[in-house]
């Protein structure tokens, strides 16, 4: 492992109302696949697969608990009344759009959930985490205390860590957590670089994307580096190229993905895009003494259109326990012949990757988000990671436990029209009652209070 510190893969485990509603505009795969029947518990299994998957590698893997859907206390706010049953059924007779967006099983997307800076990197030499406020679609927007919820009970020693609460929930302060964040570092345990990307920039006058809503704000960005006590030289901030978010392309991570000094990216990702290299190239030299490997993809090479549709920068890239790398990818990518072929090409130069290992991930794919949006990555040291609280790092017992959990209570089919039934919400509750036990993580949720 690397020095004192290491990296865990924190990593959503999908909730029971895992569906296709297609709430969210720019997300293409969102849309095409809206109202086709889901499978909750296909779709927990292969994110628990993928999850052992890296615990098999050698990697320390954790797990995050789904959030309560359908959210009865923000049907309560907007005005339904009665019983939680009664609530329901008023909201799929009067308001079925709001019982589907209040239903989302989107929390699943953890790299969405927070922002985090490690201790190495922060000045007052504790670790950061500001869960990200999702202002940008209602459905989302409603994750943040549950996320500092969680945060605060797993990373309870106010000594090691600090919980930052959401930033206000305004559009000018839109924030989309780690999906638009990268820190680079040699290795885990030297001080970091960190690379905040925004569609939306501080300049009025800046070109934004015409199609989509840009979701992440420049304003938002320079927030989370001061909060986290973040200096000046640690940080280089870049627009995200319109055409890449008009694209579909509504994260960062749809377009680029880095891991410590390798950065992995498409040429349409950034604007003025030759002038952020140079910053990043700059203050890493001026950090470590040493560069940044790039791979910058070209669209005669990989079209941007075949690069979103098969999530290819949405792959997760890992250093194994000796050292060397491999990228975990989507098995959309090999279903794409020209991601096939480029990526068959640069594992043969065997510069970047010792091996890709392909995921099925199609019941989170078919609703926009690939193997780096289940997952957000924490940088610990060996006396926090002893102090975690709750039973969250995976091992092969919690998996074969979790795997049964599913098993037992998870459907096997489910309609955004299923979203009516009253039982469902019982379903559920029995289910997170049940997991916040094996999770060892107490009464998380309001229902249990």
């Amino acid at each position: 492992m690397d020095g004192s510190f290491q990296e865990i893969n924190f990593d959503g485990l999908v909730g029971p109302t895992h569906n296709y509603s297609g709430l969210s505009s720019g997300n293409i795969a969102s849309i095409k696949y809206r109202s086709i029947a889901s499978n909750p518990k296909a779709a927990a299994l292969e994110g628990l697969s993928k999850m052992k998957t890296l615990m098999d590698l050698g990697l320390l893997q954790a797990v995050v608990a789904p959030q309560e859907r359908p959210h009865i206390p923000t049907l309560r706010s907007l005005g339904f009344f009665g019983t939680d049953a009664k609530i329901i059924e008023q909201a799929a007779h009067n308001a079925p759009d709001l019982l589907r967006a209040l239903s989302s099983a989107s929390p699943m997307w953890t790299a969405n959930a927070w922002t985090m800076s490690p201790s190495s990197d922060s000045s007052d030499r504790r670790a950061h985490f500001s869960p990200a406020n999702l202002v940008a679609k209602f459905h989302r927007s409603i994750e943040a205390p549950f996320v500092q919820k969680y945060l605060e009970k797993v990373f309870a020693d106010k000594n090691l860590f600090e919980i930052h609460s959401a930033l206000p929930s305004h559009s000018s302060l839109g924030d989309e957590g780690a999906a638009n964040h990268t820190r680079f570092c040699p290795s885990k345990s030297e001080r970091g670089l960190h690379f905040f990307v925004f569609g939306q920039a501080s300049d009025p006058k800046a070109k934004g994307p015409k199609k989509f809503p840009a979701r992440q704000t420049e304003l938002a960005c320079q927030a989370i580096a001061r909060r986290h006590l973040l200096g000046q030289d640690q940080v280089v901030l870049a627009q995200q190229n319109p055409i890449a978010i008009d694209s579909g392309a509504f994260h960062n991570d749809v377009v680029a993905v880095g891991n410590q000094r390798f950065f992995f990216f498409h040429e349409s990702a950034f604007t003025q895009q030759k002038k952020v290299l140079k910053e990043l190239q700059t203050k890493a030299y001026k950090l470590w003494k040493t560069d940044l490997k790039l791979l910058e993809v070209r669209n005669k090479d990989l079209s941007l259109k075949d690069a979103i549709r098969s999530y290819v920068f949405n792959s997760q890239i890992v250093t194994l326990p000796d050292g060397s790398s491999i990228l975990i990818a989507p098995s959309e990518c090999q279903a794409t012949p020209s991601v096939k072929r480029y990526l068959k090409k640069i594992l043969e130069n065997a510069a970047y990757f010792s091996r890709i290992e392909f995921l099925d991930l199609r019941q989170s794919m078919q609703n926009g988000g690939g193997p780096a949006c289940l997952r957000n990555r924490v940088i610990l040291n060996s006396e926090q990671i002893q102090s975690l609280k709750g039973r969250v790092l995976l091992t092969p017992e919690l998996y074969a436990r979790l795997v049964a959990w599913v098993e037992s209570h998870y459907r096997d089919q489910l309609r955004p029209k299923d979203l009516a039934d009253p039982k469902l919400l019982t379903e559920n509750r029995t289910a997170l009652d049940s997991l916040s036990k094996i999770l060892e993580l107490g009464s998380i949720y309001p229902f249990q209070n």
